[in-house]
């Protein structure tokens, strides 16, 4: 599955909705997704499930790209 992160770039940070970054990550489960991401110091808001319309939509951007983490 494919899930959307968003996150500020440092976890020492107040997120502020300006600064919100995004990133798409492949994983198993909202869980699986935090503990991959859990060593790059990101200050995580929020982990969404991608699918069906909202994964097309996504997809045609010209800046998505998926990280796998193993």
């Amino acid at each position: 599955m494919i899930f959307k992160v968003y996150y500020q770039q440092s976890i020492t940070e107040v997120p502020v909705r300006e600064n919100t970054k995004s990133l798409f990550v492949e994983g198993e489960s909202v869980r699986d997704v935090r503990t991959k991401i859990a060593d790059r110091g990101y200050n995580v808001e929020f982990v969404q499930e991608v699918t069906g319309a909202f994964l097309e939509y996504e997809r045609q951007n010209e800046d998505f790209k998926v990280l796998e983490i193993g």
